[in-house]
C-alpha cells in the first residue's frame, strides 16, 4: 500500500439551481412563462379529461346567462299580459335551467377534482424521485422542514392552480363577456350606464396585484421557514429538554410564528380591502340601474322585465370578478409555489450515472483511491489532498485520526455519495464513475454510528435491503448479528413494530439490526464509520463478535476513533488534516511514536 502527498487543488461545484432554472426569469416575476409551462404540461396526460371540463364549463356559463334572460320574458310576455299557461311555461324552463347548472357544475367538479388529484400525486412523485436522486450533500446543506413544505404546501398550491383555476379563470372570463354581449343587446344605453364602475374596477385590481405580489411570496417563505423549524426542533427534543432550552426554543418558534402569522394576515388583509371595495362598486352598479332603469321603465325606453333581468346580470357580474381576484391571489401563491418547486426539481445532480455506465459485475473486493481530492463544495476548504490508497481484497484497512481528519469523506466517496473533485476511485480496476450507482451500492454496504431505522417491524428493516428474503433468512441474519436474543424477548419478537427515531431500542440494539441488515445483503465489501460509537462495553462486545463474521471474507473500511477497534486491522492508516500522514500495522505504528502513538497514549491515560 502506498500513499503521496501533494499541493491542494480546488475542485469544481454545479451549477446553481437558478442557473438551471432559467436565467431569463426573473425569481418572483407577476408571470414566470416557465413555470407555467412546465406545470401545465402536468395536464397534458389528462387533456381529455380537461377538454370535457372546459366543454362544461361552456355549457354551465351558457346556462348561467340564460335564467336572468327568462326572466325577462316571463314578466314581460306572462306576468304583465297575464297568461298563466305561458308563465307555467317559461317556470318550468327556468326550473330546468337551473337543474341543468347543478348536473353540469357536479359532474365539472367531479373531473376538475379527479384530474387535480392524479396531478398532485404525480408532482409530490417526481419531487420525492428527485430527492432520492440527489446526492448526500443537497440533503446535508437544507432543513428538512422545508424540504416537506415543498413538498406538501407549495404543491398543493401548484395543484389548486392548475385543476380548479385554469377551468375556474376560462369560465369567469365567458360569464363576463357574455353578460357584457346580453347586457348591450337589451338596452345598450342602460348597459353604458352600468359600465362606469369598471374603470374603478380596474384601478382597484391594479392597486391590489401590485402590493399582493410580493405580500404571498412572503407567505411562501414563511410558512416554509415555520415547517422547516418546527421539524428541527421535533427531531431535537432530547437535546432541548437535555438542555433545559424550552424556553429559548418557544421564544424562537414564537418568533418564527409571529413571523408567518403577520406574513398572511397582510397577505390576506389586502383580499379583506379588495373584496369589499368589489362588493361596493357591485352595489353602486346596482343602484345606478335601479336609478336609470326605473327612469327608463316610467318613460316606456325599457320594459320592466330588462331592468330586472339587469339587476340579476349586474349581480352576475361582479360574482365572476370577485372569483377572478381570488384566483389572482391563487395565481400568485402558485408562482411563488412553482419557482420553489422548479428549483427543486432543476437542481443539478452532482452524482448521476454516466450515459455509458456499466453494471459494476460480482467483485473481489479491491479499492484503489488514486491522487483524491475532495471539497464538499467550491466555496468550502479542501478536505482530502491528493490521497493515495491500495486496499486488496479481503483485507480490512482502519482509518484513523482526529476529528475532521477526513475519514468519513473517505467512505462516502468509496460509496460515492459524493463525487471526488479530482483523481479517482476504482474498483476491481473499473471506476465507479463509469458504473451504475445502484449496482455499486449492491455490493457496497454502509454500517455507519447512526444506525437508522424505518418506522416498520424489525423483520422489515432487518430485511429492506433484500425484500426478498425469507424468515428463516432473517432470523439467521439476526442470529449471526447477536440481535436474536433481545429480538426475540420482545412482545411481539420480529413483529414488533420500531418507532420513530428508533426510541424504544437501545443505541446498541439497534446497531444490531442494522448490522444483521447488512449481514442479510452479503455485501462484498462493507464501510464501518464509528460502528462501535456510543455504545456500552457489553453491547460492544456483542457488536465486534458480530463485525468479526461479518468482516470475515469481505473487504473491509472501518473508519473508528477509539482505537482498542482496530488493532487487529490488516493496515491502519492516520489521517490528519485530509492527508494520510503515517500507515501500517497497529505495532508498527506503535513502534515509530508518531501520530498513532500520541493517539493510543492519550486514549489510554483517559
Amino acid at each position: 500500500m502506498s500513499f503521496s502527498i501533494g499541493s491542494a487543488s480546488s475542485g469544481m461545484g454545479p451549477r446553481s439551481a437558478m442557473e438551471q432554472f432559467g436565467s431569463n426569469q426573473r425569481e418572483g416575476a407577476l408571470f414566470n412563462r416557465q413555470v407555467v409551462r412546465r406545470m401545465l404540461a402536468y395536464l397534458y396526460p389528462h387533456r381529455w379529461k380537461m377538454l370535457a371540463a372546459f366543454l362544461l364549463t361552456i355549457g354551465e356559463s351558457g346556462l348561467a346567462l340564460l335564467s336572468p334572460y327568462l326572466l325577462k320574458v316571463a314578466i314581460d310576455q306572462y306576468i304583465i299580459p297575464g297568461d298563466m299557461n305561458g308563465l307555467l311555461r317559461i317556470a318550468i324552463w327556468i326550473g330546468l335551467s337551473f337543474i341543468g347548472v347543478f348536473v353540469v357544475s357536479a359532474v365539472q367538479r367531479y373531473l376538475l377534482s379527479w384530474v387535480g388529484q392524479r396531478v398532485l400525486a404525480t408532482l409530490r412523485s417526481d419531487l420525492f424521485r428527485k430527492l432520492q436522486r440527489l446526492q448526500q450533500g443537497y440533503h446535508d446543506n437544507h432543513i428538512v422542514g422545508v424540504t416537506v413544505s415543498r413538498v406538501i404546501n407549495d404543491v398543493a398550491e401548484i395543484n389548486e392552480l392548475l385543476s380548479q383555476g385554469v377551468i375556474t379563470l376560462f369560465g369567469d372570463l365567458l360569464v363576463l363577456i357574455g353578460i357584457i354581449v346580453v347586457m348591450l343587446s337589451m338596452s345598450p344605453r342602460l348597459a353604458l350606464l352600468t359600465f362606469i364602475v369598471l374603470p374603478l374596477m380596474f384601478l382597484a385590481t391594479w392597486l391590489f396585484s401590485r402590493q399582493a405580489r410580493t405580500a404571498f411570496r412572503e407567505t411562501r417563505s414563511k410558512v416554509a421557514a415555520v415547517v422547516g423549524d418546527l421539524a428541527e426542533d421535533i427531531s431535537g427534543m432530547r437535546a432541548i429538554q437535555a438542555f433545559t432550552q424550552e424556553e429559548a426554543a418557544q421564544a424562537r418558534f414564537k418568533r418564527i410564528n409571529v413571523e408567518n402569522r403577520d406574513a398572511y394576515i397582510n397577505a390576506m388583509s389586502l383580499s379583506f380591502i379588495f373584496l369589499p371595495t368589489i362588493e361596493f362598486l357591485g352595489m353602486l352598479a346596482t343602484g345606478i340601474v335601479l336609478l336609470f332603469g326605473g327612469n327608463f321603465v316610467i318613460r316606456g325606453e325599457v320594459t320592466l322585465g330588462v331592468m330586472v333581468a339587469f339587476l340579476s346580470y349586474v349581480t352576475r357580474f361582479f360574482n365572476p370578478i370577485q372569483e377572478l381576484s381570488r384566483m389572482y391571489t391563487t395565481f400568485q401563491s402558485a408562482m411563488a409555489g412553482g419557482e420553489q418547486v422548479l428549483k427543486l426539481l432543476d437542481t443539478p445532480l452532482e452524482v448521476e450515472d454516466a450515459a455509458d455506465a456499466v453494471e459494476l459485475p460480482p467483485v473481489y473486493g479491491k479499492i484503489e483511491l488514486k491522487q483524491v481530492t475532495f471539497q464538499y463544495r467550491k466555496d468550502s476548504p479542501v478536505v482530502l489532498h491528493e490521497i493515495d490508497l491500495n486496499i486488496q481484497p479481503g483485507k480490512t484497512v482502519a482509518l484513523v485520526g482526529p476529528t475532521g481528519a477526513g475519514k468519513t469523506s473517505i467512505a462516502n466517496l468509496i460509496a460515492r455519495f459524493y463525487e471526488v473533485s479530482e483523481g479517482s476511485i476504482l474498483i476491481d480496476g473499473m471506476d465507479i464513475r463509469g458504473v451504475m450507482q445502484k449496482s455499486l451500492h449492491q455490493q457496497v454496504r454502509v454500517v455507519s454510528q447512526d444506525a437508522f431505522l424505518f418506522s416498520r417491524t424489525i423483520a422489515e428493516n432487518i430485511r429492506y435491503g433484500c425484500p426478498e428474503a425469507t424468515d428463516e433468512a432473517v432470523e439467521a441474519a439476526a442470529r449471526q448479528a447477536n440481535a436474536h436474543t433481545f429480538i426475540a424477548a420482545l412482545p411481539d419478537g420480529y413483529q414488533t413494530r420500531v418507532l420513530e427515531g428508533g426510541v424504544n431500542l437501545s443505541v446498541g440494539q439497534r446497531q444490531l439490526i442494522s448490522i444483521a441488515r447488512a449481514i442479510l445483503t452479503d455485501p462484498r465489501i462493507l464501510i464501518l464509520d464509528e460502528a462501535t460509537a456510543n455504545i456500552d462495553t457489553v453491547t460492544e462486545v456483542l457488536i465486534q463478535q458480530a463485525l468479526e463474521r461479518l468482516l470475515r471474507g469481505r473487504t473491509a473500511v472501518v473508519i473508528a476513533h477509539r482505537l482498542s477497534t482496530v488493532r487487529s486491522a490488516d493496515w491502519i492508516c492516520v489521517l490528519d488534516d485530509g492527508r494520510i500522514r503515517e500507515q501500517g500495522t497497529h505495532s508498527d505504528l506503535l513502534a515509530q511514536e508518531g501520530l498513532y502513538y500520541k493517539l493510543h497514549e492519550r486514549q489510554f491515560v483517559e
